[in-house]
């Protein structure tokens, strides 16, 4: 009879008072650094939340809310990964096939003229490509040219925008050198095989499936209105990227005769991919439970392979970003490894896999923990003071503090998902007067009731029960919050609606 209560008369939620904590921790970093905007998105167990400040729009007073979507550098990579890696998974794609075989002309290192260059290789940063001294013209020339140049014509040599340096001189496959070609070269290799804009097919294929409405190009967004407008301090707020006023800019004409396979770097797969903070969580969480979240889309194998450490520093077989790179999957990046990469100095939460991204004046992180089940995504569309040099690590000091605003919440939160799981029931919920606590087993306890503004209205305390009861007929109609916490620390939030 009483599991039957339990089944059907009793209501368990869990209120994270942690939330709020984590909000006011969050407001204080916005106004220590001065941000423009700024949205931060977590999951704890599945329990997902959204935090939002600022503006969108300096000009028109726009503040960032829960679908602003922002122009979010290189986190595009790791999407842009999903992409590729659903070709292979089709059959499509050898990861470790010579790409000449695709591209149809020959993509090699001139110095390496009989070591392939793979796809894996990309993905991993070791193909040996860099972003040489031709990049930046090619890349102005892929945006303002009509008709759009072949990426060819930088990677061959003889090609219009070809120089020496854009191959390193180890061997690939041998060393990493992060580099955003790579995946210039991804995207073009990805339409050479499907035959369809890059754009097109990732919003087919992986985007929209994942549930995401944001888009590497610019008009499929629902709402213009949506776009964060990404700022510099140049003398004050100063526009960089995405300026659009509320207009949709026409399609550009040179879509109009662009042959899909020639040059996928027309779509920014390095670092324009639009989306919002929840939106990019869409796709984190799915790389985090290998696809469960979204059954159908990629398989779990796939997933366990872009997941898989693919380089490994060792102390010379790369360029390893001032400590900030240490470890790479395929287009996936492995952070707190050592204090350089640090997110959460936790090491039970072991690897944090995701990707950091720098663009315009915005900067982004998006990870998930390899051992627990928390992820984050972080954005801010600009800093009036600038960007420092990290106090610790190799990340700028605004991203050390969020990350450490992220890892005390990620630890008080998944202190209450252990307590909850011990199954405390608060009902009937809302009540008019006596509220039961019924527990699992017998424990020795605290609880404390506030109101909604933090007054503490009652503390309590009970020695080794399981079930106890309180009453709030005295208190006005409106909700509250029931904190429990026992002999061991570990503690319990959960609101209460008085009727």
């Amino acid at each position: 009879m009483k599991s039957t209560f339990f089944l059907l008369g009793l209501f368990c939620c869990m209120f994270t008072v942690q939330a709020q904590e984590l909000e006011t921790n969050l407001q204080q970093i916005f106004d220590d650094f001065q941000l423009m905007g700024m949205s931060v998105w977590t999951s704890v167990e599945g329990e997902e939340q959204i935090f939002n400040f600022g503006l969108k729009d300096f000009t028109r007073n726009l503040e960032v809310d829960d679908n602003t979507k922002y122009r979010i550098a290189s986190i595009s990579k790791t999407s842009s990964a999903l992409g590729l890696l659903k070709l292979y998974e089709n059959g499509l794609l050898d990861l470790d096939e010579d790409i000449s075989t695709y591209f149809g002309y020959t993509v090699n290192n001139p110095a390496h003229p009989d070591v392939a260059i793979t796809a894996r290789m990309l993905l991993s940063h070791t193909g040996s490509l860099q972003d040489g001294s031709g990049y930046n013209g090619f890349l102005s020339a892929t945006y303002t040219q009509n008709p759009i140049p072949d990426i060819a014509q930088l990677l061959v040599p003889g090609g219009s925008y070809y120089t020496a340096n854009m191959w390193r001189t180890e061997t690939p496959g041998t060393y990493f050198a992060y580099s955003n070609l790579n995946f210039g070269v991804i995207a073009t290799l990805v339409e050479k095989i499907s035959n369809q804009r890059f754009d097109v097919y990732m919003r087919e294929q992986i985007l929209q499936p994942l549930g995401i409405t944001g888009s590497y190009y610019i008009q499929d967004i629902p709402d213009i209105n949506d776009i964060a407008v990404l700022y510099r301090n140049q003398g004050g707020w100063t526009p960089q990227t995405d300026n659009y006023q509320g207009v949709m800019p026409p399609p550009p004409a040179a879509l109009a005769t662009y042959s899909p396979g020639t040059n996928g770097l027309y779509f920014a797969p390095q670092g324009g991919l639009r989306a919002s903070a929840s939106e990019i969580g869409k796709f984190i969480r799915f790389i985090k439970t290998d696809g469960l979240s979204v059954p159908g889309v990629l398989s779990s194998a796939t997933l366990l392979e872009m997941k898989a450490i693919h380089w490994d520093y060792n102390g010379s077989n790369g360029d390893n970003y001032f400590g900030l790179f240490n470890r790479w999957g395929l287009g996936i990046h492995h952070a707190n490894l050592s204090i350089n990469d640090q997110i959460c100095p936790n090491l039970e939460y072991g690897s944090f896999l995701g990707h950091p991204g720098e663009a315009n004046g915005l900067i982004s992180d998006a990870y998930f923990s390899e051992n627990e089940d928390i992820a984050f995504s972080f954005l801010t569309n600009g800093s009036f003071l600038g960007y420092q040099f990290g106090d610790y690590s190799a990340y700028y000091t605004l991203e050390e503090a969020v990350f450490q605003a992220l890892c005390s919440y990620f630890s008080e939160a998944l202190s209450v998902t252990d307590f909850s799981k011990k199954e405390i029931c608060v009902f009937p919920n809302p009540a008019s007067d006596l509220v039961e606590v019924q527990l699992q087993k017998p424990i020795s306890l605290e609880y404390t009731i506030h109101d909604i503004h933090g007054k503490r209205i009652l503390t309590k305390k009970e020695n080794n029960t399981s079930r106890f009861s309180f009453s709030i007929a005295s208190l006005s109609p409106g909700v509250y919050f029931l904190t429990v916490n026992d002999v061991s620390g570990n503690n319990y939030r959960q609101m209460m609606i008085k009727k």
